[in-house]
């Protein structure tokens, strides 16, 4: 028995794959293309262990997936793959729409075959649980409720826009060829291994650096945070016992405006790191101009998840962003090798033309 882990290297992926292993025997078949997010050194603790076959490739390479398939018959297909952040959508949207549209097609026609060829058990038994966000909402109002599942698509970004467009190929080729499909939408991840690009690693990074931090706008854009391990908990749950052809939205119930964030994990690099100079790190919030179309609000409604499946989060927000710093501050070589060349030029290009 096997399962193939799309987007494996990456940082939710990543995660996964660890958690699995950590748990089960079973063998994974990781494919990740490897750009600027996926690092193999996520995984150097898996060096040597045969559970963990890692293959360098595209989910937009057809060729490689129908030998994949054929060569390791998996019982499920998780797929992380997907090119994720607003930011860089906004500046190069075209590999967002090859990545997250056109590969996730191309996966799913040879997916497709694929389960169509299998035996009636293993085609009754087999799964593909594509990974999205809460991003294809849209924004919330400050008053309005959670998304739900049926809540109406509503992208605002180049990325969010691509990863609709993929959820929408995958419930149609549930639809119209029975591929026996399961959807879950998560809200923002954090926790170890995130590149830092993101919210809560650029914080931490930039503070430990002496670097400003840069909150966009007044930093009141509300977030619905999840620990990324209890992300991995919920995938595994939805696998095991997700009803065919559903959704579930997965969420940390952790509401919280940006300028919080910030704010917390200052005050815990004051407690755990502090500057030597003896100031608070608040003192290197840099307020600057907000990206285009920035979404005011994010909420999950994850009812349904617990009603139907049982799960909850396991962490508060209070638990989950100490072990994050506490990750970062005992990693930092992992830091320090991801820093590179094309990381300093997509900070510089995101950030410097940003006014305070």
């Amino acid at each position: 028995m096997s399962i193939l882990v799309t987007g494996g290297a990456g940082f939710i992926g990543a995660n996964f794959v660890l958690d699995w292993l950590a748990q089960s025997d079973e063998l994974v078949v990781n494919l990740d293309k490897l750009t600027y997010a996926g690092n193999l050194e996520n995984l150097s603790s898996l060096d040597g262990d045969r559970r963990h076959v890692f293959v360098h490739g595209d989910i937009g390479d057809s060729a490689l997936i129908e030998r994949l398939l054929a060569e390791y018959q998996p019982r499920a297909i998780l797929n992380f793959a997907a090119e994720s952040h607003v930011d860089r959508s906004i500046h190069g949207p075209e590999d967002f729409i090859e990545t997250n549209i056109v590969g996730t097609f191309r996966m799913l026609e040879a997916l497709r075959a694929y389960w169509k060829a299998l035996e009636p058990a293993a085609q009754q038994a087999f799964r593909f649980l594509h990974v999205s966000t809460d991003e294809v909402y849209g924004s919330l109002g400050k008053d309005e409720p959670a998304f739900s599942e049926t809540h109406q698509y509503e992208p605002n970004s180049p990325y969010s826009a691509s990863k609709a467009a993929s959820d929408h190929l995958v419930r149609a080729y549930h639809h119209t060829y029975g591929l026996p499909v399961l959807t879950t939408n998560c809200s923002n991840n954090y926790g170890p291994h995130h590149f830092p690009e993101k919210l809560i690693p650029l914080m931490i990074v930039n503070a430990l650096a002496g670097k400003a931090l840069p909150v966009y706008g007044d930093g009141q854009q509300i977030r619905d945070w999840l620990y990324v391990q209890d992300h991995c908990s919920a995938i595994r749950r939805v696998l095991a016992a997700g009803r065919v052809g559903e959704v579930y939205n997965v969420g940390g119930w952790n509401e919280k405006p940006n300028l919080e964030i910030v704010h917390t994990v200052c005050a815990l690099l004051d407690e755990l790191r502090p500057r030597a100079d003896g100031q608070p790190y608040q003192q290197q919030i840099a307020y600057v101009t907000d990206r285009p179309g920035h979404d005011r609000r994010y909420a999950i409604d994850a009812r349904k998840l617990e009603r139907e499946l049982g799960w909850k989060p396991a962490e508060t927000f209070e638990t989950g962003i100490r072990k994050t710093v506490q990750w970062y501050l005992d990693n930092q070589g992992w830091v320090s090798n991801i820093q590179s060349g094309s990381y300093r030029d997509w900070v510089e290009k995101n950030y410097a033309g940003r006014t305070a």
